[in-house]
């Protein structure tokens, strides 16, 4: 049975709403007129996330069954608002539409892996990447190569297919991958720079790297315990 699309044209201004403070009318009429194809890639990549992460759950199952131990943590996703979206492609400026978003941002569907120990990080990123579907598009390391600002987790970008019910479309989502202490550190860090209404000093900006610096090293001792103790076990 086929079913019929919704026109362009059914667009309220109700539905613009929420993007509609960063638009002038003629971007609005871009928008209107794209509205339907950008409901279907939020679609593809909400569709995205759920194959990365069953992926992933699998794997973290598998490793539960055969060797009694979970490497991952816990794991959170999420899926880039409409807003964020237009306000990135205006400061590339860059002309909206949906095969422009696609082709030059990454970040529109993101997972998040949260692991236990720094081993774990780059054992799960070896096996998401090395099943036959995935393949790697790009690689940031900022665990050996931490940013300036004390942030450490390691970025993948990958591409994964997802099956529709007319064809398959390879989409692009953005897994981040740390412990459970860089991503302690990285959420507080981010609530006081960016969510706080007091700019942070020099001084500030420095302690809040130093204690990158001393969650990295409890990192390692915390991982060098389990390793012991997994020995004498």
């Amino acid at each position: 049975m086929k079913t019929k699309k919704r026109s362009a044209l059914q667009v309220g201004d109700s539905e613009l709403a929420p993007v509609s403070q960063f638009l002038n009318e003629n971007q609005q009429q871009v928008v209107q007129e794209f509205y339907y194809d950008f409901i279907e890639m939020e679609h593809l990549y909400e569709s995205a996330i759920r194959e990365v992460k069953t992926k992933l759950e699998i794997l973290d199952s598998e490793f539960r069954t055969k060797y009694s131990y979970n490497p991952i943590h816990h794991i959170e996703d999420r899926l880039k608002s409409p807003e964020s979206i237009f306000k990135k492609m205006q400061k590339k400026g860059i002309r909206f539409s949906c095969e422009s978003v696609r082709e030059n941002l990454n970040d529109i569907a993101g997972v998040r892996v949260i692991c236990n120990y720094i081993e774990d990080i780059y054992h799960v990123a070896e096996l998401l990447i090395a099943q036959d579907d995935v393949q790697l598009l790009q690689q940031k390391d900022y665990i050996k190569n931490p940013k300036p600002n004390g942030y450490r987790s390691l970025h993948l970008v990958i591409q994964t297919p997802v099956y529709l019910s007319d064809k398959k479309e390879l989409v692009n989502v953005e897994v981040q991958i740390r412990t459970i202490a860089m991503d302690f550190w990285a959420s507080l860090e981010h609530e006081l720079k960016y969510k706080s209404n007091v700019a942070v000093s020099a001084e500030l900006a420095e302690q809040l790297k130093d204690c990158a610096k001393q969650i990295s090293d409890i990192d390692l001792k915390m991982q060098d315990i389990y390793r012991t103790l997994k020995e004498i076990d």
